[in-house]
């Protein structure tokens, strides 16, 4: 049995749209100005992104959740981009339907992040 390592990235509410049409089975291609696919290592890093940023960007946040096989993966490097948690995978958009393929089971939303109501 291979060994699989999972992944995290988080979302707003259009590219979850988009990950629920393929059947949560695959990350929409990405925009011209994003030639970069970055997904995250640990779920505190996602759930960062998802609440402080996709929420104010696009009213909703969420964490997805996946797995690949450890072997494929190992292609990437690790990127750090801050603090210890800040770790990332930078995925080149023209590999993104190959590292799609390689998705094993279903992207799963992990956290759904709103508004505070209370303000």
């Amino acid at each position: 049995m291979e060994e699989l390592t999972t992944l995290y990235r988080p979302v707003g509410p259009r590219e979850l749209k988009l990950i629920e049409e393929s059947g949560f089975k695959r990350f929409p291609k990405r925009l011209a100005e994003q030639p970069i696919f970055y997904p995250v290592m640990n779920e505190e890093y996602a759930i960062q992104i998802a609440r402080d940023w996709n929420v104010p960007a696009s009213g909703s946040g969420f964490v997805t959740k996946f797995s690949l096989p450890a072997e494929y993966l190992k292609r990437y490097d690790v990127q750090n981009v801050g603090g210890v948690v800040h770790d990332e995978l930078w995925v080149p958009a023209e590999e993104l339907e190959e590292f799609n393929g390689h998705i094993v089971g279903y992207i799963e939303v992990t956290r759904s992040f709103y508004p505070d109501k209370a303000d």
